[in-house]
């Protein structure tokens, strides 16, 4: 039996996309179930799969994951042969940590430059808070690309759960138009050439649903 992922709307979803392009960059075959957020059923059609109420959540089989990060870890898990973590231990650390962190962190980015792929040119003020979460990103970036991506792109030479964590942020820096050094503007290169991003910036596009408090800037 394939996998069942149940994701939101494609153009504001951003945890949703994690899962989505973990799944589909690791070539894993899956059926997509798709909720409209921010509507009066948004909650009991998520209760019908899980009671925390939060998409992506993962079905495989009679087991059910929640939670992006619990998810790509169950991943990673259940298809070892597709390298999801960087093989040496060092780079596994670093690529988890930098994960983590972008699970847990990164609040002033998440509010003021919600994702919207359609909404392309919107600007927003950028506070302190926020500004330092963009800079944050972008030691991370440049830090990876110097160390470990190599010519692939990729964060750690090859796609990973950490590149699927940061892929949200690539489309939030493109909607915002936020300027990036040559040291990290590899990075939102690579993520967009993606077969998959490209699949699912199309299918964002084509949707006619609109959530007004992810319709940030002008």
């Amino acid at each position: 039996m394939k996998p069942k992922l149940i994701i939101g709307n494609k153009n504001y979803s951003s945890w949703s996309l994690r899962a989505w392009l973990l799944l589909k960059e690791a070539g894993i075959d899956f059926d997509e179930h798709r909720i409209l957020l921010d509507t009066e059923t948004t909650a009991h059609e998520i209760a019908e799969f899980e009671a925390g109420r939060t998409v992506p959540i993962l079905q495989i089989g009679d087991t059910t994951i929640w939670d992006t990060l619990a998810i790509s870890e169950t991943i990673a898990e259940r298809w070892p042969d597709k390298n999801l973590w960087p093989e040496d231990a060092g780079l596994r650390a670093h690529a988890r940590s930098i994960s983590a962190e972008m699970h847990a962190g990164f609040l002033d980015l998440r509010e003021g430059m919600p994702m919207n792929c359609r909404a392309m040119g919107r600007k927003v003020h950028l506070p302190d808070e926020l500004a330092h979460d963009i800079d944050r990103i972008i030691a991370i970036w440049s830090d990876c690309h110097r160390r470990f991506s190599g010519d692939n792109g990729w964060l750690f030479g090859h796609f990973t759960i950490a590149d699927a964590m940061f892929a949200p942020v690539v489309l939030r820096f493109r909607t915002y138009g936020i300027n990036l050094p040559d040291s990290a503007g590899f990075y939102p290169q690579r993520v967009l050439e993606s077969e998959a991003m490209q699949e699912w910036l199309a299918a964002a596009e084509c949707e006619t649903e609109v959530i007004g408090a992810d319709e940030a800037g002008q």
